[in-house]
């Protein structure tokens, strides 16, 4: 299995700088959502520390080293330290789309690792990051929706996307029941919950198809425009109530 062998490769490329634990979140540690070739390999690694230039190049080399192998362009890994890691809001040397930048581990991240992260090397989350409470989880993912999505509704020509209509929706499902209950859903679940939420069906079924079918069929420049509508005028009202009724 490509996956597999990737990530054996990348824990032995990270040997030389010493980590305390690499870990993997979202779907390729939840399961049954997890597609190879489609999904992201969504990690995390704690190195001593500090996260110094050197330490940054040798990052990026070891990044480098693996370029060849099958779904290494998915492969996402944040890098933490013991030092920095209980800030939720700090922002981290990733790697990420063939590059290096900084950015959080984000309140979902980290409950997702203590609910469900692999261990792929070292400890395991629960000994280095503290955990997260329902209402901080819940904090979060409003105010995302309330902050980042909401304001892009309004962007009409990122509705065309098929990645805009994917995550608007999807995360938007995830969000309410994590505002609502406190708890993680996969994207699997929140495609068959948005239609009780009020989502139009006929994009639900477009998302899933373009998810889960083998040979999805390309959509028309029709079917793009009504959907780009469509979406947009669901979540921009439905964003609205999820925000509005948060306490």
């Amino acid at each position: 299995m490509d996956t597999e062998t990737l990530l054996a490769r990348f824990v032995r490329e990270l040997t030389a700088l010493d980590p305390f634990a690499v870990w993997a979140h979202g779907s390729l540690a939840g399961g049954d959502d997890y597609q190879e070739g489609r999904s992201d390999l969504d990690l995390i690694a704690v190195l001593p520390g500090p996260v110094t230039p050197a330490v940054v190049w040798r990052i990026a080399v070891a990044h480098a080293r693996l370029r060849a192998l099958p779904l290494a362009a998915v492969l996402h890994c944040t890098y933490l330290t013991p030092a920095t890691a209980a800030d939720p809001a700090r922002r981290h040397p990733t790697w990420a789309h063939q590059q290096l930048f900084r950015r959080p581990v984000t309140p979902v991240t980290r409950r997702e690792l203590h609910a469900f992260g692999r261990v792929l090397h070292g400890r395991a989350p629960a000994r280095l990051l503290p955990p997260v409470t329902d209402r901080e989880l819940g904090d979060f993912v409003v105010r995302d929706q309330r902050e980042y999505w909401r304001p892009a509704v309004d962007k009409a020509a990122l509705w065309t996307r098929d990645v805009w209509v994917d995550l608007g929706l999807i995360t938007f499902a995830r969000a309410t029941v994590t505002a609502r209950a406190g708890r993680l859903i996969s994207k699997r679940e929140a495609l068959d919950l948005l239609p009780g939420l009020g989502a139009p069906a006929e994009v639900v079924d477009d998302i899933r198809s373009r998810r889960y079918d083998a040979h999805p069929a390309p959509p028309t420049e029709e079917w793009t425009a009504r959907r780009a509508r469509l979406t947009r005028d669901y979540l921009g009202p439905a964003i609205d109530a999820l925000t509005a009724s948060y306490d």
